[in-house]
C-alpha cells in the first residue's frame, strides 16, 4: 500500500518515508512515519488539552463556540481538501494542522501576550515556539526519550508555520542553542505540506470567527456588507432569509467563505508552480516566495477580514473585559509560582536550571477552567 502511495504522490510532495527523527525507533508496516506522527498528535496531552482552550471567547462563556481542538480539526479538513487536490503527503499535511496550536495558551492571544510579559527577563514566550517545546522536551509518553519524536519534516513545517526564519535569538533562547545540530534549514521555504497547513488555518480562522462573531451579535451581516466578495455572497443568501433561519444562512455564507477562499488558493498555487518552474522538492525548498498563497484579490479581502474582525470582535468590550481577565489570571499565577514553586509544581521533573521557564511551560498547559479554579484558590 504504501509503495502505491509512492508512485501516485506528486514530484513536489514530500515522501512518505520520512528523513529520520532525532532518536531512532523501529519501523512499522502498519502505518507510515508520518501517520505515526499524526497519531501521536491526537494521544498526546496537550491535543486533548486544545479541548478548553479558548478561541477567541473565555471558554466558560458558552457551549457553541469554538475552541483550539475544533479549530484545529478544521484547519486539518481544509488543508486535506487542498493536499489531495496537488496529490501531495497528506498525513504529513493533517499531522501539521493538528498540531499547529499545540503550545497555545489558555485565554487565547490575550493569555500569550501575558506570559510573553512575565517571561520578558527570561527568554520570553511564544505559542509557535512552545509547540516545539511540548514536541521535543514536554509530552512525556515513551520509555526511551522525552518528546514525541516527531519526523524531521513535521518539525521543519512546525517551525517554519510562517515561513524561513532569519533570527535565531527566541529559538536558541526558549529551546536551546544548536539543538537541531544542522538537522534544520532554517532559511530554507517549508514543504508545500507546511504552506498548505498555515493558509488552511488563516481559512478555517477567518471564517469560523465570522460565524461566531455573527451568532454571538457582536456585528450583523449588514456589517460585512461593505466588504468586496463578501458583499455579493451576502447579497445571494439574504434573499432567502424569508424561508430559511438567519443560523442556516449563516452557516451557508461561511461554508461560501471557505470554498471561494480554497478555489483561490488552488488557482493561484497552480499559477506560482508553473511560474517559478517547480517541478522537485528541491526546488520548493529553494524557492524565495510562497507558493501557496491568496491572489491579489483574495490577500485583500483576507486583510479586510482581519481588520474588521480586529475591530469588531477581538476589541469588542465584552470579549475585552473577558481577555483583561485573563491577562490578570496568567500574571497572578506566575507570580505566585514564582514565589514558591514547589507548591504548585513537581520540581524534580522540571528544568531545575530554569524554574521560569519550567512556570511558564505549566501555566502555558493549562486549560481555561484549570487557570480560572487556581486562581480562584490562592486570590
Amino acid at each position: 500500500m504504501q509503495k502505491n502511495s509512492i508512485r501516485t504522490l506528486s514530484k513536489l510532495a514530500v515522501p512518505p518515508k520520512s528523513k529520520g527523527r532525532f532518536f531512532k525507533e523501529k519501523k512499522t508496516s502498519l502505518r507510515s512515519d508520518f501517520q505515526r506522527d499524526r497519531d501521536r498528535i491526537i494521544h498526546s496531552t496537550a491535543f486533548r488539552r486544545l479541548k478548553h482552550k479558548t478561541q477567541v471567547f473565555v471558554n466558560t462563556t458558552g457551549d457553541h463556540f469554538r475552541t483550539r481542538i475544533t479549530h484545529s480539526l478544521e484547519v486539518a479538513q481544509i488543508a486535506r481538501t487542498l493536499c489531495k487536490f496537488f496529490n501531495l503527503n497528506e498525513d504529513l499535511c493533517e499531522t501539521l494542522s493538528l498540531a499547529h496550536d499545540l503550545g497555545h495558551t489558555p485565554f487565547g492571544h490575550a493569555g500569550e501576550d501575558a506570559l510573553n510579559e512575565c517571561m520578558k527577563k527570561f527568554g520570553g514566550f511564544d505559542h509557535n515556539i512552545q509547540t516545539i517545546r511540548i514536541a521535543l522536551f514536554l509530552e512525556n509518553r515513551y520509555y526511551e526519550f522525552k518528546g514525541l519524536n516527531l519526523t524531521l519534516e513535521t518539525i521543519d513545517g512546525l517551525l517554519k508555520h510562517n515561513g524561513p526564519i532569519k533570527k535565531l535569538n527566541k529559538y536558541n533562547s526558549i529551546i536551546g542553542k544548536n539543538y537541531f545540530k544542522n538537522k534544520i534549514n532554517f532559511s530554507s521555504y517549508p514543504s508545500l505540506e507546511a504552506q498548505i497547513a498555515s493558509i488552511s488555518d488563516d481559512i478555517a480562522y477567518n471564517s469560523h470567527d465570522l460565524e461566531d462573531g455573527l451568532k454571538s451579535n457582536l456585528f450583523k451581516l449588514k456589517d460585512l456588507e461593505k466588504i468586496p466578495i463578501l458583499k455579493n455572497i451576502i447579497f445571494r443568501h439574504s434573499k432567502r432569509k424569508n424561508n430559511y433561519s438567519i443560523d442556516l444562512i449563516i452557516r451557508q455564507i461561511i461554508r461560501e467563505i471557505i470554498n471561494e477562499m480554497v478555489k483561490d488558493v488552488i488557482k493561484t498555487t497552480n499559477y506560482n508552480i508553473k511560474k517559478y518552474n517547480l517541478d522537485n522538492l528541491n526546488k520548493v525548498y529553494r524557492t524565495h516566495y510562497p507558493i501557496v498563497n491568496f491572489s491579489k484579490q483574495m490577500n485583500k479581502f483576507d486583510i479586510k477580514i482581519k481588520h474588521f474582525l480586529r475591530q469588531k470582535m477581538y476589541y469588542n468590550k465584552k470579549v475585552k473585559k473577558n481577555t483583561n481577565q485573563g491577562k490578570k489570571i496568567i500574571k497572578k499565577l506566575f507570580s505566585a509560582m514564582q514565589k514558591n514553586p514547589s507548591k504548585y509544581i513537581n520540581v524534580s521533573k522540571y528544568d531545575k536550571s530554569n524554574i521560569a521557564r519550567s512556570i511558564c511551560d505549566f501555566i502555558a498547559g493549562m486549560t481555561d477552567r484549570y487557570a480560572i479554579n487556581l486562581y480562584n484558590k490562592i486570590k
